[in-house]
């Protein structure tokens, strides 16, 4: 497939309307948009449905994805404050203070990446290369690949590229077939090797694999973590769309390993 970044685009936006239970159009209107979430077996395979309550925006405006229960709340907050301001606080604190009344809370929050092919192309590597398959990554998982790789999701992990010092495996970057068209990419790098631009490399390198590959590469980063994002954008790839999930209060207290 001949992919343009407009056609890019436009599967990333089809994606995402399944995965919110909305249309791709709604992405793109000049207004709110609310609709109910919905489990559906097309969605991304790592989210969790139906959502209590997701904010999703490519920009233009915010499609809210919620239940039944959530939709006044959601609806009051994303046409009480501007898009943008939305998804940062002060503002956020409004509708977390909502939500956390009936035991949510703010939980995830990530922009998100989509290659330009206009600046995606081949970066040079100081070390060796070598594509990697699924059955590659069986002795790599473990903490320094975590990023590359899901151990709890195995199965999706389906194609990587590792740099090597002599047989050493000092980078690795692999991406997971988390929908039947959008692969995403994760990379980790050993920290005495970090800085000499093996990240970049591995990452530029493994999105035209992909491509090749008939399917859209994605990358995912914290705004906060600006090393990913630096790599992101080194790499070829543009911010495009931001998300935020909010979870059940005891699910967000266990992820910050504290007991409910």
């Amino acid at each position: 497939m001949d992919f343009t970044n407009d056609k890019i685009l436009q599967i990333a936006m089809a994606q995402s309307a399944v995965d919110v239970s909305c249309r791709a159009e709604d992405f793109l209107r000049d207004t709110n948009v609310v609709v109910l979430s919905a489990a559906n077996p097309r969605a991304r395979k790592y989210l969790s449905l139906p959502f209590d309550c997701q904010l999703v925006s490519y920009g233009n405006n915010i499609v809210a994805s919620v239940g039944e229960k959530y939709r006044a709340v959601a609806a009051d907050y994303i046409d009480r404050f501007p898009v943008e301001h939305c998804f940062e606080t002060p503002n956020l604190h409004v509708l977390n203070d909502a939500l956390q009344q009936d035991g949510l809370r703010i939980c995830f929050m990530a922009e998100y990446f989509l290659p330009d092919v206009r600046a995606l192309r081949p970066l040079d590597c100081p070390y060796q290369t070598k594509l990697l398959r699924q059955s590659d990554f069986s002795a790599l998982y473990t903490p320094q690949w975590s990023n590359a790789l899901c151990e709890t999701r195995r199965e999706l992990d389906v194609l990587g590229l590792g740099a090597y010092d002599g047989g050493r495996l000092i980078g690795l970057a692999a991406c997971s077939a988390d929908c039947d068209g959008m692969w995403q990419i994760g990379v980790d790098v050993l920290p005495d090797y970090r800085r000499q631009g093996v990240a970049s490399a591995l990452t530029s390198r493994l999105a035209l694999e992909i491509l090749e590959r008939g399917k859209v590469p994605f990358y995912c980063a914290a705004w906060s973590n600006v090393k990913s994002v630096r790599n992101a954008i080194k790499s070829g790839f543009r911010p495009v769309w931001v998300e935020m999930t909010a979870k059940p209060a005891a699910f967000v207290a266990g992820l910050n390993g504290v007991n409910s």
